[in-house]
């Protein structure tokens, strides 16, 4: 099997599982400071975050449907921010719990964890 180097970031796309979907809209939205939009997808009810295709990264959405549990465990969504402290303080405000205050990664800046109104393990990512 050959290994080659992909040109890009390999993630496009996550979804955060969710109990109560008006609940955690509301809560990511105190958080992020940002508007959800919510659509029906089948028998999934979604919040999308806001996003540009033609940028960087990933674009995502909460989700509530069969089959997605909220969990503390398993993978982890890394939201870019530009002020950590000021995010985990909107969390808290919202219903967060945090989980690790904001750390140093060394020459990769800095992160935090929380665990969201739904019980997610959400993660922040900032430069400074």
């Amino acid at each position: 099997m050959s290994t080659t180097t992909t040109p890009f970031n390999p993630v496009i796309w996550f979804e955060v599982p969710v109990a109560d979907l008006a609940r955690a809209k509301t809560f990511y939205e105190n958080t992020f400071g940002t508007e959800l939009s919510i659509s029906e997808m089948g028998p999934a009810k979604m919040a999308f975050f806001k996003g540009d295709h033609a940028q960087a990264g990933a674009m995502g959405a909460l989700v509530q449907s069969e089959g997605y549990t909220p969990a503390t465990t398993g993978s982890m969504v890394y939201f870019s921010v530009s002020d950590i402290e000021k995010t985990l303080e909107q969390a808290t405000a919202a219903g967060a719990t945090v989980t690790q205050p904001k750390t140093s990664i060394g020459e990769h800046g800095f992160i935090a964890t929380f665990t969201d109104c739904e019980g997610n393990r959400v993660a922040l990512h900032s430069t400074n």
